[in-house]
This record gives C-alpha cells, structure tokens and sequence, in this order.
C-alpha cells in the first residue's frame, strides 16, 4: 500500500468530529421532513446515507446493498417497519444494527420485539443521541479513537421538507377516503406535525386515531385534517 492509499484509509476511520465515518445508513422513512433531519445528522456524522420512502423501495435497496445500519420508520405508505424489521432480523447476513422511529412512543416494545436493536422517537434531532444510538451498538473497532467530545447540537430541518410532507396528505386525503388510507394519513400526519412542532395538526391526528380505533364515524376528524393541511399549503406555514 503505498502513501495515497493510506492516506485515503486513514480519511475513512472513524475520528472524534466524524464518529461515523465508514458506515453506510439505510433511511426508511416516508416523510421528508423526518428524513431531512436525519440527513443532516449522517452528514454532521460522517455517514453515507440511501433512503426509501416505502417497504417496496426499502426491500429492493436491501436486495442490492448492504448497508451498515438500517433506521426503519414503522408506519409506512405501503404496511408496517415492523414486517420489514422482522424480515432483516430473520435474515443471514443480518444488518448490523436495526433501529426502529416512530413519532409514537407506545409502539416501542412491539419494535424490539420484531427484532429491532434500538427504538428512536420522533422528532430526531439531537446529534448526541443519534451518534450514541448507533455508536453503543458499534465493536470497538469500529469506535472512533480517542476521546469524543459530547456534541448537543440539534438539527433544523428545511420548512420546505414539512410543506412536501403537507402535499403529500393532501393527495391521500384527495385520492380516499377508505379506512385503510385514513389510518396511515392519522399515523403521518401526526408523526410530521409532532416532529415540526405543530400542536393543532397532531392534536388533530390523534383524534382521527383514536375515532378510528374506537370505531367511531371518522368523516368529521378527517375534514379537520384536511382543513389544517390546506390551510398550511395555502399560506405556506412550514412549522
């Protein structure tokens, strides 16, 4: 090996500032707001990020690479991370390190239980926490040397990615109005309106959940939330 390939080994360890350097992450998340937030953490920690936005995009990215840690999302567009979680749990060779977000902390358990290693609960923006979630799970060969500075910078996401996130439940709520389609617009739309901080909107979320779950008529809950998301295209409020 001569002096530039060591040069270019040494640039890919791990160091103090870039403790993540070398590993690759798998973002399995259908909200862009949540994804551009963890993009910004993999770039501040060195990590090369891929992203699917759905169990069919997730599977196909994971037929063709390997990544060193996949972070799933547990409600997404097309099922449950939790089938997608069991499935890479199950799988040999297994994914080193799976991590399952939600922006509802009740779901937790059933994460570690289909296989997860750790569990994330949206909103992601603590660069301490998200280094330490993958570093703990990391060998020590793979931890950067010498002593690490505890980083409590927090990310800011573009407003932009929350009024993608915003069109996006629009189409769903224009396209159906069937129950399947309502329970995942409850589940996204809260996680994105926890995540930005909007009160109103996860309030509203939340009661269309909980309608739903009590099986109760939904029509009036879900003309909130289309209201809410309107009115965020319509004058633009990105958080």
């Amino acid at each position: 090996m001569d002096d530039s390939e060591l040069f270019a080994a040494a640039q890919r360890l791990p160091s103090a500032r870039r403790p993540l350097l070398g590993l690759t992450i798998l973002v399995i998340e259908d909200s862009r707001f949540a994804c551009e937030a963890l993009r910004l953490l993999c770039l501040r920690s060195g990590a090369r990020i891929r992203r699917a936005d759905s169990l069919k995009s997730a599977r196909r990215h994971l037929q063709v690479y390997r990544p060193s840690v996949v972070i799933a999302d547990v409600g997404l567009p097309d099922g449950s991370g939790l089938d997608l979680i069991k499935e890479m749990n199950a799988a040999r060779p297994r994914v080193r390190i799976i991590l399952a977000i939600s922006g509802d902390e009740n779901v937790q358990e059933e994460t570690l239980a289909a296989g997860a290693d750790g569990f994330l609960a949206k909103p992601i923006t603590s660069l301490a926490a998200f280094q330490n979630a993958i570093l703990s799970r990391l060998p020590d060969d793979r931890q950067p040397s010498g002593p690490r500075q505890i980083n409590d910078e927090t990310v800011e996401p573009d407003p932009i990615a929350f009024l993608d996130d915003m069109a996006h439940a629009a189409d769903v709520l224009n396209d159906t109005q069937e129950e399947k389609s309502l329970d995942y617009v409850a589940q996204f739309v809260g996680g994105v309106a926890r995540s930005a901080g909007d009160t109103p909107l996860a309030k509203a979320a939340e009661n269309l959940a909980r309608a739903r779950s009590e099986g109760r008529p939904v029509a009036s809950d879900a003309a909130v939330i289309a209201g809410l998301v309107q009115e965020r295209l319509e004058r633009r409020i990105a958080i």
